[in-house]
């Protein structure tokens, strides 16, 4: 007769690794809130173009949100992992260089991985803003005599900004999800030493429940955050433009 398998959970175990997974937050919030600051300069950017339309990069603009959001996270990655020194290198042996890809930071490539997918995703949230506001606000502003910049600024951002933030919330909560990949890359973020842990005792369940409390913690204090900056923004929106 076949032996009942039992799984036992090893609190000790999981609260020393809570301990060593609490030291690698740092980075993880590195990581996550750097890729979501450059995705919303580069999302602002890539938005404006699409909305205007402009020649030559109009084209490259919807190629680039559509490939971006049309393929996994792990490829962005490995592709900025693998192709970027390459790339870097190249150009640096052809114009003598003193920095090759061995000086950069490891973290620096994953920045830039999730960037690039932040930014796809936030042209969209941020591009559906701008639609979302009425077109007579435009108007209106110039009827108080506004210039366009003034009116942009002060009227049509502040609304399309407002009106982004959940799906920016939920950005900022799948960028720091897609933090956990860093591991592939030998990069100890969260899941890392998660991983790393639980490979030294041949045991993940302790650990992975850590990491995973670690990263709905993190995940709730977004979303309390970003249910603050809507009610501040309804708060501002229904009086007026200051």
């Amino acid at each position: 007769m076949q032996e009942a398998i039992y799984i036992t959970f090893d609190f000790i175990f999981f609260w020393e690794t809570l301990n060593k997974i609490i030291g690698a937050v740092p980075l993880t919030l590195y990581i996550a809130c750097s890729s979501m600051a450059i995705g919303l300069i580069i999302g602002l950017t890539v938005a404006i173009i699409r909305l205007k339309k402009t020649a030559v990069l109009h084209p490259l603009a919807e190629f680039y949100v559509s490939f971006t959001r049309g393929t996994p996270v792990v490829l962005h990655l490995y592709i900025v992992y693998l192709a970027l020194p390459m790339i870097w290198d190249t150009v640096a042996n052809h114009y003598n260089w003193a920095i090759y890809s061995k000086d950069v930071p490891l973290h620096l490539l994953v920045v830039a991985a999730l960037s690039l997918t932040a930014g796809a995703y936030m042209s969209e949230i941020i591009r559906s803003g701008f639609l979302a506001v009425p077109e007579g606000q435009l108007e209106a502003a110039y009827s108080v005599g506004m210039t366009t910049f003034q009116a942009v600024y002060r009227v049509i951002f502040p609304q399309a900004l407002g009106a982004s933030i959940p799906g920016i919330c939920n950005l900022a909560i799948g960028i720091l999800h897609g933090s956990s990949l860093a591991y592939l890359v030998s990069l100890l973020e969260v899941n890392g030493v998660a991983m790393m842990a639980g490979s030294q005792r041949w045991s993940f369940l302790e650990p992975l429940s850590a990491a995973a409390l670690i990263y709905w913690g993190i995940a709730v204090l977004i979303e309390r955050a970003a249910a603050l900056l809507e009610k501040r923004w309804k708060t501002y929106s229904g009086g007026g433009v200051a």
